[in-house]
């Protein structure tokens, strides 16, 4: 696949980003939860969308393995941190760490370090960890279960997003997309935590 046919997948991926609002996801002003409220959760703050479609496609690009290990321990490492945040434990510089974790994976990726299955796991999970706390912090009680689920299956999808992009970049003869979106999304990180 030449890179010219990558342009229009890169775009489809990037329309959400493209219009999320950069806090929109953590306006600590949510008053309806539901799966739907938790599934658009994610969905509204371009710091969750980079780092979740940052976990696919840096774990196409690293290989066939950690395609379905990173991803399901981002999830469920999430949810963990969701259940956290619900439960009113704080946590420590929560959004420093997604901005962080924006930047971490976009030079990942703009370096191509295949990270052996376990640390890279362990890593995107702490990661998880925080983006989940934030979700769940702003969570009441009524309704949660659904809310958490709704999160945890749009992250999913934005996972697979990222897999699909990764793969697409894996049948290009150059690491130069890899690099572009990795340069772009450790830039995004950078901007992210000075604001």
């Amino acid at each position: 696949m030449r890179f010219a046919r990558l342009i229009p997948l890169a775009l489809a991926a990037a329309a959400p980003l493209l219009t999320a609002g950069a806090a929109a996801a953590h306006t600590g002003v949510e008053t309806s939860f539901s799966l739907v409220n938790g599934a658009l959760h994610p969905l509204g703050g371009i710091d969750h969308l980079a780092a979740m479609v940052a976990v696919g496609i840096w774990a196409a690009l690293a290989g066939v393995k950690r395609i379905g290990v990173w991803p399901v321990a981002f999830v469920l490492l999430m949810l963990a941190g969701g259940f956290i945040g619900h439960a009113g434990i704080a946590f420590p510089a929560v959004e420093p760490a997604i901005a962080l974790s924006v930047v971490v994976l976009g030079l990942l990726m703009a370096l191509g370090v295949q990270a052996p299955i376990v640390p890279g796991a362990l890593l995107v999970g702490a990661f998880a960890l925080f983006h989940g706390h934030a979700h769940g912090a702003e969570a009441p009680a009524a309704g949660w279960l659904g809310y958490a689920a709704g999160f945890a299956t749009s992250t999913a999808l934005l996972h697979v997003v990222g897999i699909v992009i990764g793969l697409a970049i894996l049948r290009v003869a150059t690491r130069r997309p890899a690099q572009a979106i990795g340069a772009a999304t450790a830039v995004l990180g950078l901007v992210l935590m000075v604001l």
